[in-house]
């Protein structure tokens, strides 16, 4: 029974990040990210440190990971985080068309710009607000 509770578990945990990586490429957030920093060399590298943040996330689920590293790391990787999240969220936006189909409803096409920075701000703000301030 216990075989069948890790074979079930792995293989959900497989559709799921499956899934998730398919999502990320379709959008084509890390080509876009890496053509806009121009460091399109380093695609392979970025790709695999997704991989390895999906396996590592994943897997802490199950085994309890413990590193003791200093605080401005910590809060460096949290900043990461938060620029990934607000670029997958302003990609998928902008996949769907939603900002610029809003921007001309609302007669606003030079703020475009403006809008997705602020966007950009406020995913950064929320996820150091989960992160950081503790809400019990």
């Amino acid at each position: 029974m216990i075989f069948l509770s890790i074979l079930l578990s792995f293989s959900l945990g497989v559709i799921v990040s499956g899934a998730i990586f398919s999502f990320i490429s379709m959008i084509g957030v890390v080509p876009r990210l890496a053509q806009k920093t121009k460091t399109i060399k380093y695609i392979k590298f970025y790709e695999e440190i997704i991989i390895f943040s999906g396996v590592l996330g994943a897997s802490s689920i199950m085994i309890p990971y413990n590193f003791h590293l200093p605080v401005i790391i910590i809060a460096f990787a949290f900043l990461c985080n938060g620029i990934f999240i607000g670029c997958l969220a302003v990609s998928l936006t902008e996949i769907l068309d939603v900002i610029p189909i809003m921007a001309r409803r609302i007669k606003a096409l030079n703020a475009i710009r403006i809008f997705m920075i602020v966007i950009a701000i406020g995913k950064s703000v929320g996820t150091f607000l989960y992160f950081f301030i503790n809400l019990k």
